[in-house]
This record gives structure tokens, sequence and C-alpha cells, in this order.
């Protein structure tokens, strides 16, 4: 059995799963979830409103995830550890909020290291392209459907 037994959602979703559990492994112990970490990870390139965050993370956050919100100001909120700060509708990583993104970044590298063995740069790059192609079908065809046309 080489894998391609199952079909590419069984794969997919499979893929995410995994993914999830091993940042969960990853960050666990840094009292931090994949989601407050892209948090970080997207604050830490410059301050940005929530607004902005939220536009930045949607992509990232299937419905029933919690909102930003609840991970920024809940009782292990991002801002309420003194990790994110806020000056009106902007948020920025305070000094103790990029120490984390630091350490927290140093090993989310080591798991997307972890991810990629076995494989060469052209081969992910082709990953990624083969799969940004399909979802393009896809959205191609739901937006003919929407519009009242045919799918392709």
């Amino acid at each position: 059995m080489n894998g391609t037994d199952k079909p590419i959602g069984y794969w997919l979703k499979h893929l995410h799963n995994l993914i999830e559990e091993q940042f969960d492994a990853t960050l666990g112990d840094l009292g931090l979830d994949r989601r407050q970490w892209q948090i970080l990870n997207v604050l830490s390139r410059a301050a940005r409103s929530r607004g902005e965050v939220e536009q930045a993370l949607a992509p990232f956050w299937p419905d029933g995830v919690p909102h930003p919100g609840a991970i920024l100001d809940g009782p292990d909120g991002l801002v309420t550890r003194g990790w994110v700060a806020e000056d009106g509708d902007m948020l920025a990583l305070t000094e103790q909020g990029r120490a984390a993104h630091r350490t927290a970044a140093e090993r989310v590298g080591e798991t997307r290291q972890l991810l990629l063995r076995g494989l060469t740069p052209e081969q992910y790059v082709e990953t990624v392209r083969v799969l940004s192609v399909m979802a393009g079908n896809v959205e191609s065809a739901l937006a003919s459907r929407a519009a009242g046309g045919k799918e392709d």
C-alpha cells in the first residue's frame, strides 16, 4: 500500500489533522496553540488593527474556530498575558510577545522541516502548485454555479 489507494480528500484532511496535532505538541509547553501562534506571527511583521488581523487569518480559520477577539482577550489571551498591547484599534507585540514569538518561530521552523523531510524544494513547489490549480478549478466551478452557469 503506497498511499495512492486513498483519495486526495482523505490525505488533505488527514494531513490537516496531523499538522494541528503537531502544532499542539510543538507549542503546547509554551502555552500556545496554532491560532495564537498565527496571531503572534502576523503581528511580528507589523502592528495591525483587529480587522487586519482577522482579514489576514480568515483563510486559515474555519467556521467554529474562536473569533480572534477571544484568543486575544480571553483568560489565556495574548493581550491578557501581556504579549500583545492594544493602542486604540491597533495591536502590536510587546517585548514579552516578541520573545515568545522568537521561541515559537524556531519551533515552528523545525516542524516545517519535519513536514518537508524527504521532499526536494522542487517537489514542494510542485505540490503547492498542483493544490493551487485544484483549488482554482473548484473555485471557478462554484463561482459559475453561483452565477447561474454550469460547471465546466
